[in-house]
């Protein structure tokens, strides 16, 4: 499971006091040290996370398209199920700029590919957060899953204290599912921080905080090498023993499988 939320630099939620939650799964589970966003605003970081590029885009259009291959062809070529959650959006293929004041399409990037939203079989995988508590407790829940959180959830248009409520209550709920327990792993980045700093050839959108939790390596672990958004992605690729694409292949783009244990 990916969750993304938004706009923090590692330093303004890592040891903050608004985010107790957060910093505990910090200390308990995984934490990458060295962990940077590709760029800068928020939408070409979400293309990127699902398909190692910005295919060009430098701006959070909503108007805007792109075509390529993305994890969600490459799991569903591989037999691997899949589901995108998103908090706010009013139904599944949604494809409006924005609803109800919370959900926002430039968080979604699974519609901004035009292949996928062009296949009912793909676009209806891209659904409303609320069918994730069912699912999980389903008989059998996606393999993949993919959660943004709405505008203030995320932390976009709210304090560190709502984000972390946020989680405090969603984190526990996963974590009780049978799909977590049997070797689930819940990564938790953010889009973007609030610097230039970078790494790995061509991040350059910020320090962020990316945690990673699972039983199937001790707790507490820290991954001091460099990963970028790209990185997760290719974390991903690895655990469903996919092919790399974009700049997932890129060697300096890092991974996180120390702390998500081996493939």
């Amino acid at each position: 499971m990916l969750i993304v939320l938004e706009n923090r630099e590692a330093g303004s939620v890592l040891g903050n006091a608004g985010a107790p939650y957060f910093n505990s799964l910090a200390r308990n589970f995984g934490l990458a040290t060295a962990s940077y966003a590709r760029t800068h605003p928020s939408l070409p970081n979400y293309v990127d996370l699902i398909s190692g590029g910005t295919h060009g885009i430098t701006s959070d259009c909503t108007e805007c398209a792109v075509d390529g291959t993305t994890v969600a062809d490459q799991l569903s070529g591989a037999g691997v199920s899949w589901k995108a959650y998103m908090e706010g959006m009013p139904s599944a293929c949604y494809q409006g700029a924005s609803a109800g004041g919370l959900y926002v399409k430039k968080h979604d990037p699974f519609l901004y590919f035009r292949h996928l939203v062009a296949t009912p079989s793909l676009c209806d995988r891209v659904v409303p957060y609320g069918e994730l508590s069912k699912d999980l407790a389903s008989m059998d829940p996606p393999d993949f899953m993919w959660v943004t959180p709405d505008l203030c959830n995320d932390g976009h248009d709210c304090p560190n204290s709502a984000m972390d409520r946020w989680l405090s209550r969603m984190v526990p709920m996963v974590m009780r599912s049978a799909w977590f327990e049997s070797n689930g792993v819940i990564i938790i980045t953010f889009d973007e921080g609030s610097s230039d700093a970078g790494c790995c050839g061509v991040a350059q959108g910020g320090q962020i905080a990316t945690v990673v939790i699972t039983r199937r390596v001790r707790g507490g672990r820290r991954w001091t090498h460099p990963v970028d958004t790209a990185g997760v992605l290719a974390t991903v690729e690895d655990l469903y023993g996919l092919t790399h694409i974009g700049e997932a292949a890129d060697g300096r783009s890092g991974n996180l499988l120390y702390l998500t244990g081996p493939p």
